[in-house]
């Protein structure tokens, strides 16, 4: 009977201390289970938060408003700073040094008034658009990637501080010759400039 009685008494405790070990173990489990859950949460949260941006180069500017459906080209700057225009009156330039149209900043986009025979050029009604009208651009990955007109502004030609300004939303600005024709100076005295933002 002694001895039994030593047996039992031997047994409840190593009998406690494995359920408490097992509890502890699963108590830890759980925990691991629910931490991994809230990681891959916040994983799926920050994959859905993020924006994707424009992939290709881009090649077409459309803006239905006024039946333009230009080419592209890639412009820098020229040798006194400013930036480069497009070779052609029905082409507009893109200010490669900048972000892409879609990207976050301040994406660029210049284009003739007029041709050097006085013809008309890509952007000779761009000062017709308003508030609300929609451009797209077109890149070579085959995405199009759609602005609304926020605002447009006359500047003098030192404006860049506004239209090249950097910015974490995305917006295209585009750009057009405006005021008096200086014959001496071959350029205009003002410029146009359409702000726009790109639509989510």
């Amino acid at each position: 009977m002694f001895i039994q009685f030593l047996k039992t008494q031997v047994r409840r405790p190593l009998l406690l201390s494995i359920f408490v070990a097992f509890s502890l173990i699963l108590l830890l489990y759980n925990a691991l289970g629910t931490y991994e859950q809230m990681k891959f949460q916040n994983s799926s949260k920050q994959k859905q938060g993020t924006v994707k941006t424009a992939q290709g180069l881009p090649i077409r500017l459309i803006i239905p408003k006024i039946n333009v459906d230009a080419r592209i080209e890639y412009m820098g700057v020229t040798a006194t700073g400013a930036m480069e225009v497009p070779d052609t009156a029905v082409n507009v330039g893109w200010f490669k040094l900048g972000p892409r149209p879609g990207e976050h900043g301040s994406a660029v986009i210049a284009g003739h008034f007029d041709g050097k025979n006085g013809e008309a050029g890509v952007f000779i009604n761009l000062y017709t658009l308003k508030k609300g009208d929609k451009i797209y651009v077109e890149d070579s990955k085959g995405t199009s990637v759609a602005f609304v007109v926020r605002e447009s502004r006359i500047y003098i030609p030192s404006y860049a501080n506004d239209v090249f300004s950097s910015s974490s939303s995305a917006h295209l600005n585009l750009i057009t010759c405006d005021g008096v024709w200086n014959g001496v100076k071959k350029s205009y005295s003002k410029r146009l400039v359409i702000f726009t933002d790109l639509i989510r």
